[in-house]
């Protein structure tokens, strides 16, 4: 008889509270999708190349789960909270018919365990499923089909699920257990009495509310203007205020609601207006830290969501080969590693095989009077040019000597870059001769260079320098090419004139980052034997998979096939697979666990909306046996309902759509979400903005649906109908 009751209850409680079952098999989902992140294709994938980095994300999981763990809990002591005070009556009636506490509060364990069981097999049965599908679309989006997918459970993931739902759910019943095992029968029969709400006075709300806008006002300041100061611990400030001022805003405002009642006199008597503003002006005044929340949960996960998107969006930019040229850099120029490159083994991936010499130019013996040496380099005249084509604010602070340092940044004017990377590195520039180059601009299809004995042509590293346009460098391009109609040298190296050739493709020099330069002096390669450092000599051997067979397998299969003839080899070398999963993992990283916060906030809370407003129509119920009683109708008193529910949920999310937009365009200015003129940016954007707003319209149907069927309850009473 009482497992009978027990769980006859449970699929009750099921059906009338679906808002809360739902977002608990939702929690479960997301839990087992986290915390079987390193199942996923593509975590298996980019072990191979950053297993350090992955192995660091994946630690950070239990952390995020923990967190997760932490917010749920408080929203299941809300939840069940509000479902013990639904069945007060119901828990009165059982004491009355001799149920013992005891029983009463193993009956409630009983149910929430039942109720738990259910919500863990549908969870964890979603969550395998949508964690199996986002594993099978990353893999087709990042690997382009070569990432091969392999169904997976994690165990490890479901058994965390398990013990982590069920603990949280167990402590919250045992509290609220505790304080239905101290309540009397007639507290639960006919519950306790409302404390009467004080609204306060006229000035003294319209006080709070200016106070409220004015800390507002001051956070967002902060986060606009001053958003790094002091290493970002302003930002702390700012949200503290913020917080602050979205409660005061939201009491000030919640107790002057009652105003637009006597605004809208005509309408007073129609519809239930009134009755309808009273309700809402009720619901937030006496609950205004709870709306408040709610807020300040959508503000954070509208910026998670932002942050999200934009990483999602520069994954586009993993599979697009600016600078990078060649898949594969093996260090060194001994005879050995030409001969393994052109042999048998390796002859079918290796094409446009080019050997890169690099080194510092030599320099004098003497040396200027903050020791360093005395460069053989003479670029005043380029260095005059470049001044006179900084805007003027830049040029006053070069001339006056107030600039010291400089810096390299896509926020920089070109010819600033450009001053501040030769002023670095013409004092013993890096030289590359013309002959490896040469086979660079080979493998592009570009011609040769053909430098006379004068001339040399200055690089610049495309991975390290901002350009916008790999090709050309406007501002250089201008100076060089009206320097070479004048004939005109602009620099000079050991007192002999040289000419600049313009216009010079650029192409990153290696595979990866074998070589971190900014940029380097291309010079006929005699020049380069006479010039060179030879301490500082280095080489590499570049080459690239054939354009065939890629074609015939795609990039990746051949690149790993020649990775592991390489390892065989015991050679050293790099590929351009390091690169590629380095900006793939800054991808994953900066969007799987972003969007997971993101998503779980705006969860929360809207369930905490959905909780908040059904509980206090079970409050109110009597009132609208009232007005049924003064003649209403059933479907007036759901269109007032109706509305109540909108205004529920668009005022917390207004404030948070405002305080979102600014998070976002904080963070878009400092970089710290980065969209870039991107063609998948507005669909993209568009897509996730629409799924924020479904999830709304869900919750906001759901709770509408369930206070209809509350109305539909007081169909016996007299005119409802």
């Amino acid at each position: 008889m009482f497992s009978r009751l027990v769980y006859r209850n449970a699929k009750r409680s099921r059906k009338e509270n679906f808002i809360y079952f739902a977002t608990l098999v939702t929690a479960i989902a997301s839990f087992y999708i986290i915390l079987s992140l390193g199942r996923q294709d593509v975590i298996l994938f980019l072990k191979e190349f950053e297993s350090d980095s992955i192995n660091k994300l994946l630690a950070q999981m239990p952390i995020v789960y923990a967190f997760a763990l932490f917010l749920l809990f408080f929203l299941i002591l809300f939840a069940n909270r509000y479902q013990l005070h639904r069945r007060s009556q119901e828990f009165g009636l059982y004491l009355m018919l001799g149920m013992r506490k005891e029983r009463l509060i193993l009956h409630l364990l009983a149910e929430g365990f039942i109720t738990s069981i259910f919500a863990l097999i549908l969870g964890l049965f979603i969550g395998a499923f949508l964690a199996e599908l986002i594993s099978l679309a990353v893999s087709r989006l990042v690997g382009q089909g070569i990432i091969g997918h392999q169904l997976s459970l994690s165990v490890g993931a479901v058994i965390s699920t398990i013990i982590g739902f069920l603990f949280i759910q167990f402590l919250a019943l045992v509290i609220l257990g505790g304080k239905l095992f101290n309540q009397e029968v007639q507290q639960l029969l006919y519950g306790q009495m409302d404390k009467k709400q004080n609204m306060g006075h006229f000035k003294g709300n319209i006080l709070t509310i200016l106070v409220g806008s004015v800390l507002l006002g001051v956070a967002y300041w902060i986060v606009l203007d001053r958003f790094m100061d002091f290493g970002g611990l302003l930002l702390f400030v700012a949200l503290a205020l913020g917080s602050v001022g979205t409660i005061l805003f939201m009491k000030g405002l919640g107790k002057l609601l009652g105003l637009l009642a006597g605004l809208f006199k005509h309408k007073s008597t129609k519809g239930l207006h009134t009755f309808t503003l009273r309700q809402f002006q009720e619901n937030i005044a006496n609950r205004y830290i709870s709306v408040a929340v709610t807020s300040i949960l959508i503000t954070l996960s509208i910026i998670l969501i932002a942050n999200g998107t934009s990483s999602v969006i520069s994954l586009e930019n993993v599979f697009t080969r600016t600078s990078s040229l060649y898949d594969f850099t093996v260090n060194g120029d001994n005879q050995k590693i030409k001969q393994f490159l052109t042999s048998e083994k390796m002859v079918p991936y290796v094409e446009d095989l080019n050997l890169l010499e690099i080194g510092k130019m030599k320099h004098q013996d003497e040396r200027l009077e903050d020791g360093m040496p005395l460069s053989l380099v003479d670029w005043s005249k380029l260095r005059e040019q470049i001044i006179m084509a900084l805007p003027s604010n830049y040029k006053e602070q070069i001339l006056s000597g107030e600039a010291q340092s400089y810096s390299v940044s896509s926020e920089n004017p070109e010819a600033l870059n450009l001053f501040g990377v030769l002023e670095m590195d013409t004092r013993t520039p890096y030289l590359i001769p013309e002959s490896s180059y040469n086979g660079l601009l080979k493998a592009l299809g570009e011609k040769p260079l053909n430098l006379q004995s004068d001339e040399i042509a200055l690089y610049f590293n495309p991975d390290f320098m901002p350009m916008k346009n790999l090709e050309s460098m406007p501002v250089l391009d201008q100076i060089l090419e009206r320097a070479a109609k004048e004939g005109q040298s602009l620099m000079s190296i050991h007192d002999q004139a040289i000419y600049i050739r313009p216009s010079l493709p650029m192409r990153g020099l290696v595979a990866d980052r074998s070589v971190p330069i900014f940029s380097a002096f291309i010079v006929p390669d005699d020049m380069f034997k006479q010039l060179l450092d030879t301490e500082t000599y280095v080489s590499y051997w570049n080459f690239r998979i054939p354009q065939k067979l890629q074609d015939e397998q795609g990039l990746m299969t051949p690149m790993m096939e020649a990775r592991d003839v390489l390892k065989s080899a015991g050679f050293k070398f790099e590929s351009y697979l390091q690169n590629f999963g380095r900006q793939l993992f800054y991808v994953v990283a900066g969007s799987y666990t972003v969007l997971y916060m993101g998503f779980l906030f705006l969860i929360i809370a809207c369930t905490l909306l959905a909780l908040q407003f059904l509980t206090q129509m079970k409050q109110t119920g009597q009132r609208y046996v009232t007005l049924s009683m003064l003649g209403a109708k059933r479907n007036q008193m759901k269109k007032s309902m109706h509305r109540q529910v909108l205004l529920t949920f668009l005022l917390p999310m207004s404030l948070a759509c405002v305080s979102g937009a600014v998070g976002i365009r904080a963070m878009v200015s400092f970089l710290i979400i980065h969209f870039k003129d991107n063609a998948l940016l507005y669909p993209i954007a568009l897509s996730f903005a629409c799924i924020v707003i479904l999830i709304f319209v869900i919750y906001g149907v759901a709770v509408a649906r369930s206070a209809d069927h509350e109305i539909d309850k007081l169909r016996w009473k007299p005119n409802i109908d």
